[in-house]
């Protein structure tokens, strides 16, 4: 417990003005590091610039330290950096890792304040990044920083990961995903993973799975004053939603394991987005889209889904004379024209959720920590989705998500994060560091 208490003492506070100078540095790089292929492909070199004249004079690189840098870069430009403060026991590990590089794009026409600059008031830093997520960058840059310059004698490995290509997967084999299968983060399995990408302070314990779905509706156009040739699509469209949905909910009703997690809402299926050829308001359409998305706890699985969603398809234009319409004139079938109205269903890219072990080491350290520093600990769940978590703990990390920003200004204009939280993020890993001494 002594030891424990001294490192802690040593790791100190977040120090205010050596965090701001590099969160300054790295927002003035956030317009060039947007990520929305293709019209913008993200140079996340830029940052890791800044975090290597933040490390290097720490690092064995220079001579100047313990810090072990590995920058590691698979597209010109777009570069991964693995930062390892070397522990003395083999196999004794912890790893900070998801802070990505990257960030969502702003518009500074909808803004209040310059985006692509850091600005302060009061406890506020504000600027598009600093809640996702290069105010973590920074973050943990300082703490490696701190752990490279009062070099404690620790028995932990503790290793560090910023990674890039985070907001999209229209674009493969940046980031992590190539990290994993280079096999550069094997090691890190040997102890657990605290993926700093969430926010409000608290265990994120459980996230949903995201299965994009658009369904195309096809019926036959004609005038509206003689409805009865006609096979409305939009209405089609709604009736074939609603048993859709009403069968979703049958296979996949609430799971006793969102209870234990905290979700607050059960897995859902809905639509999101309409469109529909234009045409006069006296035209009975004859096709149009919706598209929606599947949010599913991680009790259930993606591809089960998938397929049952499929089924209820097929099933519609098997049988789409029975579907339940609106009114007399309202069919979807014309028999003396051999007409059928039909349902293609297609999926985009679909992501599984994942729960965190809440039999993990890392997760007793993780709420102990939590209690300690912010006054309580309160996991939640929630069916938003993170991706890459689930692929890491399919390759056996034990991951743990906790984050210092703000969830109500996530991927939104105005944002900002407060510098009160960062700084206790920075005491809540430094008391896991300490506890995972013992």
């Amino acid at each position: 417990m002594a030891t424990s208490t001294k490192l802690v003492e040593s790791l100190g506070n977040l120090e205010r003005d050596s965090f701001l100078s590099l969160l300054s540095n790295l927002i003035a790089e956030s317009r060039h590091v947007q990520n929305n292929p293709p019209e913008l492909i993200p140079e996340e070199d830029r940052v890791v610039n800044h975090l290597l004249n933040s490390l290097l004079p720490f690092s064995t690189t220079t001579g100047g330290g313990p810090l072990i840098l590995n920058h590691v870069t698979y597209f010109p430009g777009r570069g991964n950096l693995i930062v390892e403060y070397p522990g003395t026991v083999p196999g004794k590990i912890l790893s900070f890792v998801g802070c990505h590089m990257d960030v969502v794009t702003a518009n500074p026409n909808n803004w209040d304040f310059d985006p692509f600059t850091l600005s302060i008031d009061g406890d506020k830093l504000r600027g598009r990044g600093t809640t996702d997520c290069l105010g973590h960058v920074a973050l943990v840059t300082e703490l490696m920083r701190k752990l490279g310059e009062t070099k404690p004698n620790l028995k932990s490995t503790v290793v560090a990961v910023f990674i890039a290509n985070e907001e999209s997967s229209a674009i493969t084999g940046v980031g992590i995903d190539a990290l994993v299968q280079d096999g550069l983060l094997n090691k890190l399995k040997e102890g657990p993973l605290f993926w700093i990408d969430v926010a409000d302070k608290q265990p994120c314990i459980g996230t949903g799975g995201m299965i994009p779905w658009k369904l195309h509706v096809t019926g036959k156009l004609f005038h509206s004053g003689l409805p009865h040739k006609a096979i409305n699509a939009l209405e089609l469209a709604m009736d074939a939603i609603k048993e859709i949905q009403l069968k979703f909910y049958k296979d996949f009703p609430p799971h006793p394991q969102e209870q234990v997690y905290g979700f607050a809402t059960p897995s859902t299926m809905k639509p999101t987005q309409w469109s529909d050829p234009e045409g006069g308001i006296n035209q009975i359409p004859g096709e149009c889209n919706i598209s929606g998305d599947v949010r599913l706890t991680p009790f259930y699985n993606v591809k089960d889904v998938m397929k049952k969603l499929q089924e209820y398809v097929d099933d519609i234009n098997e049988n789409v004379q029975k579907l339940e319409s609106r009114g007399p004139v309202s069919k979807y079938v014309l028999p003396d024209e051999g007409l059928r109205g039909s349902l293609t269903l297609t999926f985009d890219e679909a992501s599984s959720g994942v729960a965190c072990d809440l039999n993990s080491r890392g997760f007793h350290v993780l709420c102990k920590a939590t209690e300690e520093i912010v006054g309580n600990v309160k996991p939640f769940s929630i069916t938003g989705s993170l991706p890459l978590i689930r692929e890491l703990q399919d390759e056996g990390f034990d991951v743990q998500c906790v984050g210092y920003g703000l969830m109500a200004t996530y991927h939104a204009q105005n944002e900002y994060c407060l510098f009160s939280d960062m700084s206790q993020g920075y005491q809540v890993f430094a008391s896991i560091i300490a506890q995972l001494e013992n």
